[in-house]
């Protein structure tokens, strides 16, 4: 049942601003039905002291890894509402001039929103919450990355989690001779030698391109943070979407990362909305999340299985999608913004479209293509069962005892990547 919409209305001599500046408590009304969930409900009460002006300073952050254990409250908190959800738990908690919502996903990583009496109250329990909760520094080859979806209630939505990667030099040899040469120069490119936006890898599937994307996040990791759009056709049709992805999220850099080098938090320069890996490190510790200037990072956005969007046969809304990919790169939209897309394909270059690898666009160029038979034989350290040409995905099959997948007759110039 909906709860009734109230209207209040103000003394004519009081304008709106006059109102919010001497503090005037705004009417606070939530309308339920049957399709809102408790977790809605946790969500519209924490909102409640910060509407009506009794808490007027809000913080939030997001934390990629918690402490085992971590509630995400502060000390002394009182919790006044709690859901449990089979992918998340929701906390609603106050204190002595403050409000804290504390969400903890299961995939791991949270979220948290206060609200307090003075800015300075809201920033010392953000504090208190990140100390108590946040996971120390590992030593592991893991990284933070955004993924992107479009939501239909919530608009673009940007998600962080600890993803792992893996060195390129641990996997160059899983690579054809003609292709390393030009993935060793992609992987020792740093902000101050980036000459091109756009990184196209190409070549058949199994080759291990995403491999390529996962081991340059870890190189990169200094200077770059890497956002994934998993719906890339949503991307390109909306350019509400595309504007948001453009200006783009940043999040605090990596605790290895260079002295400088870490991302502040959009453009408010405090914890607001901030992404909270880990703390402490040379860039991207707390003092960067609270207020302290730093260097926007780099950002690589990843497009994966994009074959129909640069063809070269670009026509109607798909030829539409296409500029607005490659105004992202060197376009209006994309200036000012240090922004990076890397596309993988299976499409053969010469079904590219002529824009795409135009001289000067692209930052690297690189056909990931299947190893030659003696390449093949020395990788696997045995003839048997290597042909001509032999992508990663069917040397791992051979090597496991898998044997190979036979014909399907499919189409392999689409499908998901190695």
């Amino acid at each position: 049942m909906s709860v009734p919409n109230q209207k209040a209305s103000l003394p004519k001599s009081w304008t709106v601003s006059e109102s919010l500046s001497g503090g005037m408590k705004l009417p606070f009304v939530v309308g339920l039905d049957d399709s809102d969930t408790p977790y809605d409900v946790v969500d519209a009460l924490a909102l409640a002291p910060f509407t009506t002006g009794e808490q007027p300073w809000a913080r939030s952050a997001r934390v990629d890894r918690l402490r085992p254990g971590a509630t995400l409250l502060p000390s002394g908190a009182r919790v006044l509402r709690s859901v449990v959800e089979e992918s998340r738990d929701s906390r609603l908690a106050v204190g002595e001039g403050w409000t804290v919502r504390s969400v903890r996903w299961r995939g791991g990583g949270g979220e948290v929103t206060v609200t307090a009496v003075s800015e300075q109250l809201a920033r010392g329990v953000l504090e208190d919450v990140l100390r108590s909760s946040a996971a120390e520094t590992g030593s592991d080859s893991s990284v933070s990355m955004g993924f992107w979806y479009l939501s239909g209630q919530r608009g673009p939505i940007r998600t962080s989690r600890r993803t792992a990667t893996t060195k390129w030099s641990s996997i160059r040899g899983n690579y054809a001779s003609e292709a390393r040469d030009s993935l060793d120069k992609l992987m020792s490119v740093r902000r101050d030698n980036v000459v091109g936006r756009l990184i196209l890898l190409h070549g058949p599937a199994g080759t291990g391109k995403t491999t390529v994307l996962r081991a340059l996040a870890n190189e990169w990791r200094s200077w770059c943070q890497v956002d994934c759009v998993l719906d890339p056709e949503s991307l390109f049709a909306d350019p509400a979407y595309l504007m948001e992805v453009a200006i783009g999220f940043d999040d605090d850099g990596d605790p290895d990362s260079d002295s400088g080098d870490s991302g502040d938090s959009g453009d408010l320069g405090d914890a607001d909305g901030a992404a909270v890996g880990d703390g402490g490190g040379d860039g991207g510790g707390e003092g960067d999340r609270l207020g302290q200037p730093a260097v926007r990072r780099w950002r690589l956005l990843v497009i994966e299985d994009c074959d129909e969007l640069i063809r070269g046969d670009g026509r109607g809304s798909a030829g539409q999608q296409l500029s607005r990919l490659l105004n992202l790169t060197d376009g209006l939209v994309g200036q000012g913004r240090e922004v990076l897309v890397a596309l993988t394909t299976n499409e053969d270059l010469f079904r590219l479209h002529p824009a795409v690898v135009r001289p000067g666009r692209c930052l690297a160029q690189i056909e990931v293509g299947a190893l030659p038979h003696a390449e093949a034989v020395s990788w696997l350290g045995s003839t048997d069962g290597v042909g001509s040409t032999m992508t990663l995905a069917e040397l791992f099959a051979l090597r496991d005892g898998r044997g190979l997948p036979r014909p399907s007759g499919t189409d392999t110039r689409h499908g998901l990547y190695l």
